[in-house]
């Protein structure tokens, strides 16, 4: 019995079907590399850069973003102080919760303000303690998101950048300043690419004088001003090449 040999088109040889095949092959190898090659999102550390104000308004915003988070059930260093505390000298293996080292970090730098060495070193070992906090949380996030950006930006975290080379950054600029609290001012900022962060201030005395840092833009509180005054505003992002923007054009607003 005679076997049907392949049937090959006239004009084409064999040659041309492996060099065909081979040629599928390439694809789905970079088909294939193209999905291994999907950049894990990494944690931004940059806030060990910042001062210490807003090293505590960093810490306030990601305990709100990852309180009830469920995307991240589990962070290593509890969020707030356990409902029953642990009996002095007891052997608990729970570390201290991030609130407990944003508020000893807050008042251990409003107590190093004109203190000596003795406050100054317990400021120290409390900005220790809240970068220790802040990285395992934050390593945390960055497992449990892997590649999913908009994920991991939902921590309240800030992403390593993927540029080689930082460049500085751009002004914010004041979207809107509402007065709908007594003696308080919620400012409204357009959100900087790459900024750790924003620092505001006010027009004391004819002297621009520096109020509040802030993890995000979206909405900066001012608070304890006093009813009919016209407050004078401006801001700027802090990170880049630079260490911060330039500042943003001023907004005023009368407070009621």
């Amino acid at each position: 019995m005679r076997l049907m040999e392949p049937l090959i088109e006239p004009g084409r040889s064999q040659v041309g079907f492996i060099q065909m095949g081979n040629f599928q092959n390439q694809k789905t190898k970079r088909k294939k590399n193209k999905m291994n090659n999907t950049k894990l999102v990494r944690v931004s550390f940059g806030y060990k850069y910042q001062p210490v104000t807003a090293v505590v308004a960093i810490m306030g915003w990601v305990i709100k973003c990852l309180t009830g988070n469920a995307a991240f059930p589990n962070p290593p260093i509890p969020l707030v102080p356990p409902v029953v505390p642990a009996a002095a000298g007891s052997d608990s293996a729970v570390p201290v919760d991030l609130t407990t080292r944003m508020n000893n970090l807050d008042a251990a730098a409003k107590n190093a303000v004109g203190g000596g060495t003795i406050q100054t070193g317990l400021k120290n070992a409390a900005l220790e303690a809240a970068f220790e906090g802040l990285d395992a949380n934050g390593l945390y996030v960055q497992t449990m998101a892997r590649t999913n950006l908009p994920l991991f930006l939902t921590s309240g975290y800030q992403a390593m950048s993927t540029n080689r080379a930082q460049s500085p950054l751009d002004p914010p600029v004041i979207t809107g300043i509402d007065n709908d609290t007594p003696t308080q001012l919620d400012v409204h900022l357009s959100t900087v690419a790459n900024a750790l962060g924003y620092e505001v201030q006010l027009l004391i005395a004819n002297v621009w004088t520096t109020v509040k840092f802030s993890a995000q833009a979206r909405t900066i509180t001012l608070t304890d001003l006093t009813t009919g005054t016209v407050q004078q505003v401006r801001a700027r992002a802090l990170g880049g090449s630079t260490g911060q923007s330039a500042w943003c054009m001023p907004g005023s607003k009368i407070v009621d």
